[in-house]
């Protein structure tokens, strides 16, 4: 669909896009510098928890060694775990291994002024026998250590054994970790900022550079417009599914709710009206009826790149269209007629005028008195039977049609509808289209042709019933016979655009309209019965 124009955005206003571009940003670099944070703070936990798991194993390992245990308690326990710890300690990389007396005298030391001085630390826990781990700033500086005590044979603490990691080396091993952490960041860094910058080029695209406070205002207006205009739109997308609809669609339609979401065929709309929505073919100023409505529909799928995306319907209301449309038709016939009237009262009077030429004067007066009553005697029951003025031309022009094409169009004796309150154009469509059809019908059929017209009113009832002796209706075709667009005739003479098998469709639509009954009795003489209720008491004819 086309976007209307808007002004250019004002200084300062930036658009969708950009607003959620930034916030986008915003939120990433949030993240990733909280992950970068949370990962850091759990590698440095990582690091220092190793260095402790490998600290007490290592005073674990020697306060069970026996060399140690048989060297505390020899005469030089210096001369003996000096080089072996110091060993040790070279092997595995810790920062030092204290091998001490209970009396915190120290037997070895990475540095070996500091044997034979005290041990700097906790040693409570490891006297009564437990293996601890604590941060302590010692003579290296601040250590993570673990301290523990060596047995006896007997089960005696007869001395300490204790190996610690500098803080210092943790930081190292924790700055070799860095670079992976800040690493990650970064990727994941440059990742959501091209996701984003990709999100935002697709959201301009699809917002056409909008602000919120115009696309705010593009929805006030586009609501503003489904409920101001007098024409029914119904958008349907590719799935047959309504998209859209506005309070006009609905009330045009009969529907009840919203149908947003619903398929087409859910609708209840009549078949013809249901397949013209579904096949999404394009339709331009096609008559359809629903319900008591006749509605012109136009409908063509929206410009879109690439694929199908549905179709746009607008409905238009024809009912008092078609009713004003009726009443020329009564017009239209009754000129007719008047043309029928005129060019046969043109014969009569060449006739009467021979008639006296040739000195027969009684033939001529008797002829012209006879055509002349009996064209009186016709329109004086038409008019006297009938109160309304526009239905009474209505049947004066069909009765003249129907002789010039030779079917007999006969008024039932007890034909009397004075005025009934219904419209004229109501009774003009549902009369002369059911006189039409009648005629038509006669003309299939076999001589003498002939149809035949009553109405009267009986309890508040307008009844009506043409008959005409044509081939009829077959039992099979009466499920049909009321669609739009079904007919038995053929569809070559139809004005352009409507084609066959309206006329009875609108009658249909008109009897709804009124709540009254249709009911037809199959061929061969096909008779077609209406019964409309009068929502005032009729009035006689005058």
């Amino acid at each position: 669909m086309h976007v209307p124009a808007f002004s250019p955005r004002r200084r300062g206003t930036a658009s969708l896009a950009h607003q959620l571009l930034l916030l986008q940003v915003l939120v990433v670099a949030a993240v990733v510098l909280a992950a970068t944070a949370v990962a850091y703070v759990r590698a440095e936990r990582g690091v220092r928890e190793s260095a402790e798991r490998q600290v007490t194993g290592i005073v674990q390992s020697l306060a069970e060694s026996p060399l140690v245990r048989d060297a505390v308690t020899g005469p030089d326990p210096t001369a003996v775990l000096q080089p072996y710890v110091e060993q040790v300690r070279a092997a595995i990389g810790t920062s030092f291994i204290t091998v001490l007396g209970p009396d915190r005298t120290r037997y070895t030391h990475p540095d070996p002024a500091q044997i034979g001085r005290p041990f700097r630390g906790t040693i409570g826990p490891a006297l009564e026998g437990r293996t601890f781990t604590e941060t302590y700033t010692g003579t290296l500086g601040p250590s993570v250590r673990a301290t523990g005590p060596v047995r006896s044979a007997d089960g005696d603490v007869v001395a300490l054994v204790s190996a610690g990691i500098t803080v210092e080396a943790i930081d190292r091993d924790l700055a070799g970790a860095v670079p992976g952490i800040a690493g990650t960041a970064l990727v994941t860094l440059a990742v959501g900022g091209l996701g984003s910058w990709g999100l935002n080029r697709r959201l301009r695209r699809q917002t056409h550079g909008l602000s919120p406070a115009q696309l705010a205002r593009m929805v006030e207006y586009h609501h503003a417009v489904l409920h101001a205009v007098r024409e029914g739109l119904l958008l349907v997308d590719d799935e047959q599914r309504v998209q859209l609809v506005n309070d006009e669609a609905r009330r045009l339609l009969g529907l009840d709710g919203d149908p947003t979401g619903r398929r087409v065929a859910e609708l209840g709309l009549p078949p013809e009206l249901t397949e013209v929505l579904a096949r999404q073919r394009t339709a331009v100023d096609e008559v359809h009826v629903a319900g008591a409505r006749v509605l012109v529909v136009n409908q063509a799928p929206p410009r879109a790149a690439g694929g199908s995306a549905g179709t746009v319907v607008t409905l238009r209301d024809h009912t008092d269209l078609q009713a004003l449309t009726g009443e020329l038709d009564s017009v239209r016939s009754f000129a007719e007629s008047l043309r029928a009237q005129a060019h046969e009262a043109a014969n009569r009077l060449h006739t009467t005028v021979s008639l006296v030429e040739l000195g027969r004067t009684r033939e001529a007066v008797d002829f012209a008195t006879a055509e002349l009553v009996s064209a009186q005697q016709l329109t004086d029951r038409v008019v006297g039977a009938v109160g309304d003025p526009v239905l009474s031309a209505l049947l004066l022009g069909k009765a003249a049609t129907a002789h010039e094409r030779g079917v007999l169009l006969e008024f039932d004796p007890a034909t009397a509808v004075g005025e009934t309150g219904l419209p004229g154009g109501d009774l003009v469509t549902i009369v002369g289209n059911l006189l039409d059809n009648a005629i038509e019908a006669a003309l299939a059929g076999d001589p003498p042709r002939e149809v035949q017209l009553a109405a009267w009113v009986e309890d508040d009832r307008l009844e009506i019933r043409v008959e005409d002796t044509g081939p009829g209706v077959a039992a099979e075709d009466l499920p049909h016979l009321f669609e739009r667009g079904w007919s038995t005739k053929d569809a070559s003479g139809a004005p352009a655009g409507l084609g066959r098998g309206l006329g009875l469709a609108l009658v249909a639509a008109a009897v709804r309209r009124h709540g009254g009954t249709l009911a037809v009795r199959p061929g061969p003489g096909a008779e077609f019965s209406v019964t409309l209720p009068l929502r005032v008491p009729a009035r006689a004819p005058r």
